[in-house]
């Protein structure tokens, strides 16, 4: 049975709330100091890993294909997808995945976030370029942007993802967003969200 958009997008955010139950703790790069405990801190990549982890147990019958991040680009192995489902090389699925995270640990505005949602220019590596990238990958497989967040009541996510559809339908065709929430997470900043999908063509 082939597997649908709903069901990746569905799965990462049971994903997320299984693995924050596990209360992991991110260390802070620069003061090496861990922050406080749960899913929210952790960066992207460290968040698609752990989400990678739970994947198996949520659904094994399916995920026991799931082959891992980093699976290098036909067309340019120096690039990287972060998510493949299926069997090399006949991918079913290949899938890139941003973090829309507005406020840091210590609850203080993450400035900069925006820039790896919307940004135009390639060298910041956002949602919006990684549609164009994803088009130009060489994978045969369905390909698609995931973009997993944390929201609050001053900074709610849907404006964001509302304009990301509006500039990234001007670059591919977008399918319908699947939308899947989680809530009553650990850390006390980073409660609850939502993930976001889209399959690009």
């Amino acid at each position: 049975m082939a597997l649908k958009l709903k069901q990746i997008v569905e799965d990462f955010a049971k994903g997320i709330k299984k693995s924050d139950g596990l209360k992991p703790i991110a260390i802070n790069i620069r003061s090496k100091k861990p922050f406080r405990p749960g899913i929210g801190p952790h960066s992207e990549k460290q968040t698609i890993t752990l989400v990678k982890e739970q994947l198996e147990e949520i659904n094994p019958k399916i995920y026991e294909r799931f082959c891992g991040e980093g699976i290098p680009y036909p067309f340019d192995s120096k690039k990287q997808c972060d998510i493949c489902f299926g069997y090399e090389p006949d991918w079913e699925w290949a899938i890139e995945v941003k973090m829309l995270r507005f406020l840091g640990d210590n609850g203080k505005d993450n400035d900069n976030i925006l820039m790896h949602i919307l940004s135009p220019y390639s060298a910041h590596r956002s949602a919006l370029t990684d549609c164009k990238k994803l088009i130009n990958s060489g994978f045969n497989a369905k390909k698609g942007i995931l973009i997993y967040g944390y929201g609050s009541d001053r900074w709610p996510l849907e404006p964001a993802i509302e304009t990301f559809e509006i500039l990234a339908s001007n670059i591919v065709n977008l399918s319908n967003c699947e939308i899947s929430e989680f809530n009553e997470l650990t850390h006390p900043i980073h409660r609850s969200g939502k993930v976001f999908g889209w399959e690009i063509k």
